[in-house]
């Protein structure tokens, strides 16, 4: 929850633009919460934002407010040190996907609770494109092994921290965490995602989110299957 989302544009960070009368990252962070097994929920926000967090988690029992860092690879170790219960996984959320379903995660801690990590993602529909730096095509990659990262992104707690712990040592920055996983040559399983858990990045992301969220409210979203605890 500490990025400041310059795409999205506006006065405020995008996370706390309003959907369905809320925060955005509260939608994201009920469903967290409810997954069986939830120890604890560390949200990770700027630090001018601590109270207005504070405030609006009031209501969330197992939530911890704490400073995020310059980068999200920064916020997410900063996380981590905030972690205050025993955990078996920690799931990694971007707060702007605010329609993650219970069974999804529930899904993905039950993966990486067996085999230490677990990647929530999507097949591409799209053909992909690789371009260069001058705006010409260089290739072409097989559609069918590509896929398209979600959050959440759980792990094993000891292969986050030294993934993380690596990475600090190494120099190395990542767009996600499984990227730090890999490079510790541990093998993430894909646990398939699907549409709905869309990232407001832009502020026609948010209409959309709003249609569907008003159409997923005729159903509700029960839990699927459960895996150990986590945070």
């Amino acid at each position: 929850m500490a990025g400041s989302g310059r795409r999205f544009g506006g006065p405020r960070p995008k996370i706390f633009a309003t959907l369905a009368g809320e925060p955005l990252w509260r939608h994201a962070a009920r469903t967290l919460v409810a997954v069986p097994g939830c120890r604890r929920l560390v949200l990770v926000t700027a630090v001018d934002r601590i109270d207005e967090v504070t405030q609006g988690a009031a209501d969330l029992p197992l939530a911890r407010v704490t400073v995020g860092g310059e980068r999200r690879q920064d916020s997410v170790r900063l996380g981590l040190a905030a972690i205050d219960v025993a955990a078996d996984v920690v799931a990694v959320h971007d707060a702007a996907r605010p329609l993650l379903r219970i069974s999804t995660a529930a899904r993905a801690v039950a993966v990486a609770a067996e085999h230490g990590a677990a990647l929530v993602a999507v097949p591409v529909s799209d053909t992909i494109k690789e371009v260069d730096g001058g705006g010409q095509i260089v290739g072409t990659p097989d559609r069918a092994r590509l896929w398209q990262a979600q959050t959440p992104q759980c792990f094993a707690t000891d292969v986050l921290l030294r993934a993380h712990e690596q990475a600090a040592r190494d120099g190395v920055v990542a767009t996600d965490d499984a990227a730090l996983v890999e490079l510790l040559g541990h093998p993430v399983p894909v646990v398939r995602g699907d549409r709905w858990n869309l990232k407001v990045t832009e502020p026609q992301d948010l209409v959309v989110a709003a249609a569907l969220l008003e159409r997923r409210r005729s159903s509700a979203d029960a839990p699927g299957e459960t895996g150990e605890n986590f945070a």
